[in-house]
């Protein structure tokens, strides 16, 4: 009896266990076509190829995972504002949240076009790599949280992003919002002119 008790226990588990794999096969975007159509919208403003045409919006090709999941779940419950992607991150559902971050992940940082020569190293960067890395690449802070890469984001989008941590405008990441407050404009610009060129 207790044979088929266990027996029977294994058969639902693996039943259920069938359908998440079934899930993750079905949110590839070469063959399910619903959600390779949402992808698309995401490349109207983060550009084909992770090239974005408006400077202010941020590179999520080749981004960190744990970074995208967590930026997603922010719009979508509120907890970071912008109008565009709260309406975009609220269209998906759970399995395509994740999905989408995965297969953001998993494309290639746009290359860089040579241009001029970094400036020099602003004072208080290295602030900055305690939880992005030494070559400013993201790190994993924790399990399932990561930080995002910061070089080669645009100037526009970085001194923005700063800005509107330090006003309190950002308001998703209490730690960025206490260290960009304690920073000058002054030396945020040049942090941001910094991580750019990078």
């Amino acid at each position: 009896m207790r044979t088929r008790i266990v027996f029977g226990v294994l058969v639902v588990v693996a039943a259920l266990a069938a359908p998440a794999k079934t899930a993750a096969v079905i949110l590839d975007p070469s063959t399910d076509r619903e959600f390779s159509a949402k992808l698309t919208v995401c490349n109207e403003c983060h550009g084909v190829d992770g090239v974005r045409r408006i400077p202010t919006i941020p590179v999520i090709w080749g981004q960190h995972e744990d970074y995208l999941v967590k930026q997603l779940h922010d719009f979508e419950s509120g907890d970071r504002n912008d109008e565009v992607m709260s309406w975009m991150a609220n269209t998906l559902t759970q399995e395509e949240l994740r999905a989408s971050a995965a297969y953001f992940a998993k494309q290639t940082w746009p290359a860089r076009s040579a241009g001029a020569a970094s400036p020099p190293r602003p004072p208080g960067i290295a602030a900055c790599q305690a939880c992005h890395a030494k070559d400013f690449l993201g790190a994993r802070q924790t399990e399932r949280m990561a930080t995002p890469r910061l070089a080669g984001l645009s100037y526009e989008y970085l001194v923005e992003a700063m800005r509107r941590f330090a006003e309190g405008e950002r308001k998703n990441d209490a730690a960025m919002m206490k260290m960009m407050a304690a920073i000058p404009a002054a030396d945020r610009e040049a942090i941001a002119r910094y991580l750019s060129g990078l």
